[in-house]
């Protein structure tokens, strides 16, 4: 579809995928970026053009958000495709990979192509499916990896769910390097996990809640980074959460293994005492874990051992999130809160902010091998424009997801995007009531 040029002019403009931080203009032609940078202030305006004054705001890339749960197919009151696009154009994330977490679940073709289908005629933002490695998520039989890749889904994984068969996970890991797709784990061990709730510790002692160890997170890693160095898969540890994995995961990549890994913004910017009175927004899996742990995420993102960050966005009901902590279901929203949640770091000093838009945009596109998460001429013209410094209190209102469940409510925070663009479409502006 044909789109009106567009002209983003006076922005400071901030691109990782071309090391590129100066302020100029962005020129939009049918959707794609025609012209990028300082030398586009003195371009001109194509004809008809809408134009933005930017001045005072940063422009970048859309986030490219490679976690999210949805609810459609049949979880629909949980989360609807359109709806997830609503909540991931508040945030300014423009691409999503969503999970195969479905019912049904997403483990044939024309499930996938539901989910592209509906996502076309009902989503705000670029919605690219995962699908499942196995049938069901049983964990027994490997899906169809072939036929799926031919149509169009290219990074696989259990979502929630950690396989356990080391021979069966050798051969899928086989089939899908041999298809060029992504192979992306969770890595939480059952029977380590058990019925623990949060971090296995002395705060879990006095809460008197279940612990998890740090190990039940690890061992599978290292099980499964020693499966892609044996079969030469690209290789994606989907979030980790403790130190402990980072230093497997830091060994394996010097020693030249295909991996990658990510974090969620949660385990970026909280720690188990966030769970308080017992909270059961703070009922998350992996559990938020030690403020050491917490700190070994942030460094291992500063020096590139974690590629990306991803929100995990996963909604939950009241019904399962309004009891006891123990029998509380796990998950949090975050498409919203992502970048506002992961610009405390670049605020505090933690993280350079090229380093940490990198992770946000150019680092999962390129680990999906998408054609998006920059603003070289030529690609599609999704972009964010953020206000870095505007103070706001996230609210109620600042939600757009059919579920309320974060980890961030009430939060004070420093910077938000302000205006949202998919394909030179303008999907969101904050109201002005907010502003």
């Amino acid at each position: 579809m044909r789109t009106r040029p567009l002209v983003i002019e006076n922005a400071r403009i901030i691109d990782p995928s071309r090391n590129l931080d100066e302020v100029g203009a962005i020129i939009v032609r049918d959707g794609v970026v025609a012209a990028c940078g300082r030398d586009a202030l003195n371009a001109g305006h194509p004809d008809g053009a809408d134009v933005i004054d930017a001045r005072g705001l940063l422009a970048m890339p859309g986030l490219v958000d490679a976690r999210v749960f949805i609810g459609e197919p049949g979880f629909e009151h949980r989360e609807t495709i359109h709806s997830v696009g609503e909540a991931a154009a508040a945030g300014g994330v423009t691409s999503i990979l969503t999970m195969p977490d479905t019912n049904p679940v997403i483990d044939e073709v024309a499930l996938a192509q539901f989910v592209m289908r509906t996502a076309r005629e009902t989503c705000a933002v670029n919605v690219f499916p995962s699908a499942a490695l196995t049938r069901g998520l049983l964990g027994q039989e490997m899906s169809e990896i072939g036929i799926l890749t031919e149509a169009g889904v290219h990074t696989f994984t259990e979502g929630r769910r950690t396989l356990s068969n080391p021979a069966l996970i050798r051969r899928i890991m086989t089939y899908v390097r041999d298809f060029d797709a992504l192979f992306c784990h969770e890595t939480q061990d059952e029977a380590l996990t058990g019925s623990g709730v949060m971090n296995e510790g002395l705060l879990a002692s006095w809460l008197g809640l279940p612990g998890i160890p740090r190990e039940a997170e690890t061992i599978p890693l290292e099980r499964d980074l020693r499966l892609a160095a044996l079969t030469g898969v690209r290789y994606h540890a989907a979030q980790l959460s403790c130190g402990l994995s980072v230093d497997a995961m830091r060994l394996a990549k010097d020693k030249g293994v295909s991996a990658t890994a990510g974090v969620s913004i949660n385990h970026l910017t909280l720690n188990e005492n966030d769970i308080g009175e017992y909270r059961t927004f703070f009922r998350l899996s992996p559990p938020l874990r030690r403020e050491e742990d917490r700190q070994a995420m942030v460094d291992a993102l500063v020096d590139g051992t974690l590629d990306i960050i991803v929100s995990s966005h996963d909604p939950q009901d009241a019904d399962v999130k309004r009891r006891p902590f123990a029998e509380a279901a796990a998950g949090a929203i975050g498409l919203e809160s992502l970048l506002p949640a992961a610009l405390r770091l670049y605020h505090s000093g933690a993280v350079p902010l090229m380093r940490l838009l990198s992770a946000l945009t150019i680092g999962p596109a390129r680990l999906l091998k998408l054609d998006g998460g920059t603003l070289a001429p030529g690609k599609p013209a999704d972009i964010a424009l953020v206000d870095l410094d505007r103070p706001f209190i996230f609210g109620p209102g600042d939600i757009r997801s059919l579920q309320k469940n974060t980890a961030f409510e009430n939060a004070r925070f420093q910077g938000r995007a302000v205006c949202t663009i998919v394909g030179g479409k303008v999907v969101y502006r904050l109201a002005e009531d907010d502003a």
